[in-house]
């Protein structure tokens, strides 16, 4: 029309426009059986006809839908067709196509190949044509329409080949028992061609679920694809879009051998955080569970957290794996390969500590200082590799790395300077043939009960989690429970010994509780002790106060006491000897012998206290003792076994 609207001369004439657009729709219509589709589209969609098992119809309408998303001006003219319900849409198309609308209805049906592909998606709402027929992404729409290509590389910017994995199996021994299920049941689904095989992976951050799907691929001899999360621009991709590219590699895969791995399936489960709002999964629940039961390809899918998952999604995959950090042992071994030339071996020691330490937390850290290793200078590379390893847990919500000498025994330790009412050696040399025992600790503080539980774990060579009530207590109603739950099966994994200090607070008398919390944390302690089957040593000053029901889950109950006489002249002894100060005469271990109510507590202070006041000899030493014992309960009056 461009005589009507550059012309100059030309006075404008809207019936007569009108006319000529009439006569140009007439012409156009006559040739609209002889009209076709750009060539290299025509054969682009002959190709993936071949492979999708896409119907005349079907194609036809996936060939329309392309020119509608890729021609602008073709585009425009459709949002004059506005505010389409679906079956108005059909007959849009049915007009448009020259195809009867039963056959349209067919084609955008979720059981056809077009739709089930995810190549063209129906919008729900009512919108203009071109918004109600949503195509799979603008780099398909481009690449069928430029470019002459291969299959597979209509899925580039949607799937990409999983890289090789930097772990093994071996470093998940932790969940083997779950493997020796999983690979003989992927092997036997690959053999058959079985449909529906899902497996669900989830954990928290870092724990290596990415990795492990990696290691199970390469085991398998199978590729590995992952669905894209953002796209070629760096853009995220909405979840809609990504289901619909998994939608369409289950079809692109359905006769190869490939696995395909959802990664953050929170895109699709768990998208919409706003109170009663649907989530994706939620929105396109029925065709969703078909595909989980129907897909070709087995397909791992990867989530950080499920608790807002809907069950009935979670029961329609094959095996559900939770993923936790894994033991010490383990740890050691990954920080030994990961941080090869960063860490010696006291550190790889005292970082495999960490509970918490998942094996991203100390690839990332490894990646950012072996670069910067020259520069910093090799004496400060285990700091900083600490430091960064040490923020990481704390933004996370973990501990804090225990610190290297803080949890130590004191140079003089040995167990026959406790006042028990039990031979603790002999404990030590019959938990080494059959490691699984309760024990309560018990009595006044000071007296050796947690330097006794560091002491068994070395005897044991296990490593030691000790939980204070600052660990496993929460603001929030239900939390501490969880706390505790998680600090037992933590230790039970790690083969670890667990100390809990100062029981009492979980263990108090429930028949003098106020709140239904207070219950519940003491029936969840009593439950876990119960089903322990490690070495768990608590430990109270309060033991009159615990339980009665606490009472029957401990297989010894020990009592520690204050040092009997002879017990206190050998530990100043020790400590003389220690501290190089000239060894204590007969008097002084006289005056020794008259001080009640000492503990080995009570040296461990005046030890420290050396520091910072003149002892030079074991008088000095006897007068700190001394102060520290004024106005203990029992110091004036010896109370404890003979």
């Amino acid at each position: 029309m461009g005589d009507w609207v550059d012309s100059e001369t030309r006075k404008f004439n809207p019936p007569a426009i009108r006319a000529e657009l009439r006569r140009k729709r007439q012409r156009l219509e006559k040739q609209a059986d002889t009209l076709k589709l750009p060539e290299l589209l025509s054969r682009n969609l002959t190709k993936l006809a071949e492979l999708v098992n896409l119907s005349a119809t079907e194609l036809q309408i996936l060939g329309f839908v392309i020119c509608l998303h890729g021609n602008s001006a073709l585009r425009t003219a459709a949002t004059l067709l506005y505010d389409l319900t679906t079956p108005k849409c059909v007959q849009a198309l049915s007009a448009i196509l020259r195809v009867e609308s039963s056959g349209i209805r067919k084609a955008l049906s979720g059981q056809s190949a077009l739709v089930g592909a995810g190549l063209i998606t129906l919008a729900p709402e009512n919108d203009t044509l071109d918004d109600k027929l949503n195509i799979l992404s603008p780099h398909f729409v481009d690449q069928m329409l430029h470019f002459d290509i291969e299959p597979d590389r209509l899925l580039a910017g949607m799937l990409v080949a999983a890289d090789d994995s930097h772990l093994t199996l071996t470093d998940y021994e932790h969940i083997q028992t779950d493997l020796d299920i999983l690979l003989p049941h992927l092997r036997q689904a690959l053999q058959s061609n079985q449909r529906g095989v899902n497996i669900l992976i989830h954990g928290d951050p870092g724990t290596g679920k990415t990795q492990l799907v990696r290691v199970i691929a390469a085991q398998l001899e199978h590729s590995l694809y992952e669905v894209a999360s953002e796209d070629s621009e760096g853009d995220p991709i909405s979840g809609s879009k990504r289901l619909s590219a998994f939608r369409l590699a289950q079809r692109f895969f359905a006769r190869q051998r490939a696995l395909i791995v959802f990664d953050e399936i929170e895109d699709v489960f768990s998208d919409e955080q706003s109170l009663g709002a649907k989530s994706t999964a939620q929105r396109h629940k029925a065709w969703l569970n078909r595909m989980l039961e129907s897909n070709p390809a087995p397909s791992f899918w990867i989530s950080n957290d499920i608790s807002s998952m809907d069950p009935a999604f979670i029961r329609r995959f094959d095996l559900s794996l939770k993923l936790t950090p894994p033991p010490r042992k383990q740890r050691e071994r990954i920080l030994q390969q990961t941080c090869q030339g960063l860490l010696d071996a006291e550190a790889i020691r005292r970082l495999s500590l960490a509970e918490h330490l998942a094996p991203a937390v100390v690839a990332r850290a490894a990646a950012v200082v072996q670069p910067i290793q020259a520069e910093i200078g090799v004496d400060k590379t285990v700091a900083t590799l600490e430091r960064l390893i040490n923020n990481t847990l704390i933004a996370q919500g973990n501990k804090p790395l225990a610190q290297p000498d803080r949890s130590n025994l004191p140079q003089v330790y040995d167990p026959a300077f406790i006042h028990a009412d039990a031979d603790l050696a002999g404990i030590a040399d019959t938990l080494k043939t059959r490691p699984v025992a309760r024990l309560c600790l018990y009595g006044p503080p000071g007296t050796g009960k947690t330097a006794y539980g560091r002491w068994l774990a070395q005897q044991l060579d296990r490593p030691l989690h000790v939980k204070r009530a600052s660990d496993l207590l929460s603001m929030y109603v239900g939390e501490a429970e969880k706390n505790i739950a998680r600090a037992f099966r933590s230790a039970q994994r790690d083969d670890a010994v667990l100390m809990i200090d100062e029981v009492d607070t979980f263990l108090q008398d429930r028949r003098g509780a106020q709140r239904s919390w207070e219950v519940s944390q003491v029936n969840e302690m009593l439950t876990q002790i119960e089903a322990y089957s490690g070495v768990l040593v608590v430990s109270t000053n309060l033991m009159d106060q615990l339980d009665p029901a606490a009472m029957r889950r401990f297989d010894l109950k020990v009592r520690f006491d204050y040092l009997r006489s002879e017990q206190a002249q050998e530990l100043l002894q020790r400590h003389c000897a220690q501290l190089k100060l000239p060894e204590p005469c007969p008097d002084e271990l006289r005056r020794m012998s008259r001080i009640k109510a000492i503990t080995p507590g009570d040296f461990a202070v005046a030890v420290r206290q050396s520091g910072f006041r003149c002892i030079t000899s074991a008088s000095d030493l006897i007068t700190v003792l001394e102060r520290e014992c004024e106005g203990k309960e029992g110091a004036r009056v010896r109370v404890g076994f003979v």
